[in-house]
């Protein structure tokens, strides 16, 4: 059983990052659009928030969850537009401090949870350190948009190797989410970090192979740029169909960026 601690620190830091970054933006700055088509700066706030909350319910509240899969389920295709827009209709003081608010009750909540302890989700359920895995995920991707839409670059970091770690383990369900079956065989992931060191997921002598920079791979996991864009190489049919469909998140898949878009400024590696 794996200590959490590590991955809610990272979370922490992560959150702290995007807060310094819209935390002095005007009411003007917070209705700029973002690479997410319909979607303000406070859109990508009001979204955060949102699934940062819901996180927050299924980690105290396994009951209470129940009902938000329900409304979900209701409106499959348009849940998470709605609570974005919902949030983004808010006060840019109100919605930013709502935000630190669901941050720092979730951070409290993860910390606070039973060893072992599993908790259910739009997807299959997550131990502790998957959902803080999940959320600091949704908030490097959000915050890749928001700083775009800013002028900003964000130099990667090593909390990207939470990033990609989530991106293989959601293999099977980027499948189920297309309609796929899954392979029955684990595929071979080496992925270079920021940092030069390489990261490696699956059996060493796995004949289908997927190697390329770990931030390309964070991105197309979390659909910041397409594929086409990325300077992944995928060894076999099966991997090859992977980098069309993979998703690091829960949901439905999303329609992703279109080819040519180009990738969000990354800056210097720290």
């Amino acid at each position: 059983m794996s200590d959490p601690t590590p991955v809610i620190d990272d979370l922490r830091e992560e959150g702290e990052e995007l807060d310094a970054l819209v935390g002095t933006l005007s009411p003007e700055q917070w209705r700029l659009a973002t690479p997410a088509p319909g979607w303000t700066i406070a859109h990508q706030i009001a979204h955060l928030n949102w699934t940062d909350r819901a996180a927050l319910v299924a980690v105290t509240d396994e009951e209470g969850f129940k009902g938000l899969v329900e409304q979900a389920l209701a409106a499959p295709d348009r849940y998470v537009d709605d609570g974005a827009e919902a949030g983004a209709a808010q006060d840019p003081a109100a919605l930013l401090t709502a935000w630190r608010q669901g941050r720092t009750a979730l951070d409290g909540a993860l910390r606070a949870a039973a060893p072992g302890a599993r908790f259910p989700w739009y997807g299959p359920p997550m131990a502790t350190a998957s959902m803080a895995t999940a959320r600091l995920m949704e908030t490097w991707a959000h915050g890749l948009d928001i700083a775009a839409t800013l002028g900003v670059s964000r130099p990667p970091t090593d909390r990207l190797r939470h990033v990609a770690r989530i991106g293989v383990r959601a293999r099977d369900f980027a499948y189920a989410a297309h309609g796929l079956t899954p392979p029955a065989e684990p595929f071979r992931v080496e992925l270079t970090g920021p940092g030069g060191d390489l990261w490696t997921y699956g059996p060493e002598d796995a004949p289908q192979r997927v190697t390329g920079p770990a931030l390309d791979f964070c991105l197309l996991a979390t659909q910041r740029a397409h594929r086409a864009d990325l300077a992944l190489t995928a060894e076999g049919p099966d991997a090859d169909r992977w980098l069309d469909i993979a998703q690091a998140f829960a949901g439905p898949p999303g329609a992703g960026r279109p080819p040519g878009a180009g990738r969000p400024a990354q800056g210097e590696t720290r």
